[in-house]
């Protein structure tokens, strides 16, 4: 038995997901809880703030089963970002978390980017507004509930909310702050501007740190109930791309990793500021305290997940998967099935499958969904190489990583060298080394990530292959266009 454990907690959108490591970064348990999505309307999507709290209670009283749960130096989150949680001066929750892919806030958005306008919000925050982001969600809120605006006392997001359940400590840190829109990137602080445009106050604001900082310990009622040490050390963390990246290493400029989740998205650490003056990339702080640009597709794995299983009809996912064909289709398939991120912005955006025929079987069709997931990942990552990124390589983390089919389709896509690590928990890894990091175990995320992290396997792009998805690729903005303009 290691003399010291540390715990990951990976707080994603359908589940929970808690991670035991001793000092060698190894994994050595696991466990995860699911708990409910509500979709009161077309394109809402909520969570009771508490069913985090609660699944994280049992997952963790799991591990205390078969694990000293007592020598658990420090502990540490990686939280799916943008979610409004609200608490009133009782530290109740007002109403459920308004979650990063809800687009009902178009009015909202519309508001922010035309009349304050974009030029306004990228000096003051370095990105535009989308609707995923937490500051329309507020304006929101303010014009259809306002008597839940006024019961305001504390805005959280969703690490956060747990952070605060665990140690009494009203606090969030930089790269989870980065996706709220009301808070100055580049300065590492609130925007006083957006903050009145909203109509908050810094009261209602958690106190900004790093993501590597000690906020507290656990509650000692908490560290009763599921056999932790009361000084457990609570590392604040971050968000889970920026936490995520930590667990790939990626966080030297013209690295790059991609997550392959519900969600996808391409991150590129950068030495110092800069952003997207068109805004269709975003520019936030790293874990690291640098920076970075991230680009985030709405349905990557999740257009996989609807096609197999309210088309298809099964969960066999690895099964189709593997049985994608080495021929080439003009199938085409456009991912934008809750809209669209980046990098158009646009939540009118609509899902496509075209160039069908008779020809062409249910394996072509499983392929094409993939291509149409990837492309809308290289369609970010040339954004960013117009913005002068260089990388010629990407570390991958999600469950779309533990495809060799898929892998290799990326790589000959992207027409760079694809890598995996050792886990494809990246966001519990990087919550577990911001854990050691805080305990001092190593002195920086630098230090622990070249003694921790090691590739795994490589797939090598086919030039071949990569010049017709380069044509295919162009046919697959066309048909966004096309189809916009109706």
């Amino acid at each position: 038995m290691p003399s010291k454990l540390y715990l990951g907690i990976d707080l994603g959108t359908s589940s929970i997901k808690l991670s035991l490591a001793g000092t060698d970064g190894k994994i050595l348990d696991s466990e995860s809880r699911d708990y409910p999505l509500f979709l009161p309307k077309v394109n809402w999507t909520e969570q009771n703030p508490d069913d985090w709290f609660h699944a994280f209670l049992d997952a963790l009283k799991a591990l205390r089963r078969r694990n000293d749960l007592s020598l658990v130096a420090s502990l540490s989150f990686s939280g799916q970002m943008h979610g409004l949680v609200l608490l009133d001066k009782y530290d109740h929750v007002i109403r459920p978390a308004i979650l990063w892919n809800d687009s009902r806030t178009e009015e909202e958005v519309d508001y922010l980017n035309n009349v304050v306008t974009k030029k306004v919000l990228l000096e003051e925050t370095g990105n535009i507004a989308l609707c995923g982001f937490t500051a329309p969600k507020l304006l929101w809120l303010k014009k259809h509930e306002p008597d839940n605006f006024a019961r305001i006392a504390k805005i959280m997001l969703p690490k956060d909310y747990l952070a605060y359940r665990l140690s009494g400590v009203f606090a969030s840190d930089v790269s989870d702050l980065s996706g709220t829109l009301f808070f100055d990137v580049k300065n590492r602080c609130y925007s006083e501007c957006l903050m009145d445009i909203i109509g908050i106050q810094r009261t209602q604001l958690p106190e900004i740190h790093k993501s590597k900082d000690v906020i507290g310990t656990v509650l000692p009622s908490i560290a009763e109930n599921v056999g932790l040490y009361p000084n457990t050390k609570i590392v604040i963390g971050g968000g889970d791309q920026a936490v995520g990246a930590i667990g790939t290493s990626t966080i030297h400029e013209n690295e790059i990793s991609i997550s392959l989740g519900t969600s996808g998205t391409v991150f590129a650490p950068l030495d110092s500021y800069t952003f997207d003056k068109e805004g269709r990339v975003h520019a936030f702080r790293h874990a690291t305290g640098k920076f970075h640009l991230m680009g985030c597709t709405l349905s990557a794995m999740g257009s996989l997940k609807w096609f197999l299983e309210e088309v298809l009809h099964t969960t066999d996912f690895a099964g189709e998967l593997e049985k994608m064909p080495e021929r080439m289709s003009d199938i085409l398939f456009l991912p934008y099935l809750s809209g669209e991120r980046s990098p158009i912005n646009d939540p009118k955006a609509k899902g496509y499958l075209a160039n069908l025929s008779l020809f062409y079987s249910r394996p072509d069709i499983v392929k094409a969904i993939v291509e149409g997931i990837l492309f809308s990942l290289y369609d970010v990552y040339r954004v960013m190489l117009d913005l002068g990124l260089k990388g010629q390589s990407a570390r991958v983390i999600g469950g779309g990583s533990k495809s060799k089919g898929l892998l290799q389709i990326l790589a000959d896509i992207f027409g760079i060298d694809i890598k995996t690590i050792a886990t494809n928990d990246g966001g519990a890894l990087g919550a577990i080394i911001l854990a050691m990091v805080g305990d001092g175990l190593y002195p920086s995320i630098e230090d622990a990530c070249k003694a921790l992290i090691r590739d795994k396997d490589v797939y090598h792009p086919d030039r071949t292959k990569h010049a017709i998805y380069e044509k295919k690729f162009r046919a697959y903005k066309d048909l966004y266009l096309r189809n916009k303009n109706q």
